[in-house]
């Protein structure tokens, strides 16, 4: 529940970003383009970013005759989970890994690599299904989608106060900081978007994987199939789109030191450490 409540007030933040950045570059204008520019470009994610992403990463759908084990998980997850169907992809990389898209569960999809079915066992693939499912009963997909797209508006509208101050920026009463304030926005606005973007991400994995745990009834099957991720993923990148790499199960582009910070995924010692507590409680 406390994360649930973090990713509405995150998302709330990310909103009032976008909307001051606007009316500073416009005025009250300026926040009403800015929300209505956020409306738009929502609307063209909700119903075209699954293809997208699934296109990107060259998925194929399969039935249960082409991956019986895989098109089995999933359809009794789906049913103790009371959710329809997904549609199942395969996607033909050796790195292993795995995502969950679509815009709500009656029109979602997961996907996982040739990788990741080549080093999991049963019941560990079983987990890391469940961890996608459960993406998909809580509508993170959308939230994802939402939340990156307002983190990019926030950017993008940054930029054009960038160039408004190297222009002289704007001088009237509904922006009185001139184009020093323009420039601190410029600078700073897409890094406050982008740490607020990464929060969200990190708390839905964590609820992603305390779902897992609960359905399949043993969260240390996740805890083993996430080091075997990790350590080959490391071994085996995945040549990922930075912007999509929040949807993977474990982060493709992960770094050490500094760049920890900037990850869309929690540390991989926090996530196994709370699946190690939640199996001492069920």
């Amino acid at each position: 529940m406390k994360n649930i409540w973090k990713t509405g007030a995150l998302m709330v933040m990310l909103t009032v970003l976008l909307i001051f950045v606007g009316r500073l570059i416009g005025g009250t204008q300026g926040a009403v383009f800015a929300f209505v520019f956020a409306l738009l470009i929502n609307f063209f994610a909700y119903w075209f970013s699954d293809k997208i992403v699934l296109a990107i990463y060259g998925g194929k759908e399969v039935a249960s005759a082409e991956a019986p084990e895989l098109y089995g998980i999933v359809l009794d997850l789906a049913k103790r989970m009371a959710l329809p169907m997904p549609k199942v992809y395969i996607i033909p990389n050796p790195s292993p890994n795995a995502f969950a898209t679509g815009r709500d569960p009656k029109h979602s999809a997961v996907a996982v690599t040739e990788g990741n079915l080549r080093i999991l066992n049963r019941d560990e693939l079983e987990a890391v299904m469940a961890h996608e499912m459960s993406h998909v009963k809580n509508r993170d997909t959308l939230i994802a989608t939402v939340v990156a797209v307002l983190a990019g508006a926030v950017t993008l509208l940054a930029r054009f106060a960038g160039m408004s101050a190297f222009f002289g920026g704007r001088d009237s009463d509904d922006n009185r900081g001139g184009g020093a304030l323009l420039i601190l926005v410029y600078l700073l606005a897409p890094l406050a978007a982008l740490l607020i973007q990464l929060a969200i991400s990190r708390s839905r994995e964590y609820i992603a994987d305390e779902g897992s745990g609960k359905v399949t009834g043993k969260p240390l099957n996740l805890a083993r199939a996430l080091k075997k991720l990790v350590e080959s993923t490391k071994q085996i990148p995945l040549p990922a789109e930075p912007s999509t790499a929040h949807l993977f199960i474990v982060n493709p582009l992960s770094g050490r030191g500094i760049m920890g910070m900037f990850s869309t995924h929690p540390p991989i010692e926090k996530r196994i450490e709370r699946l190690d507590r939640l199996a001492k409680q069920l």
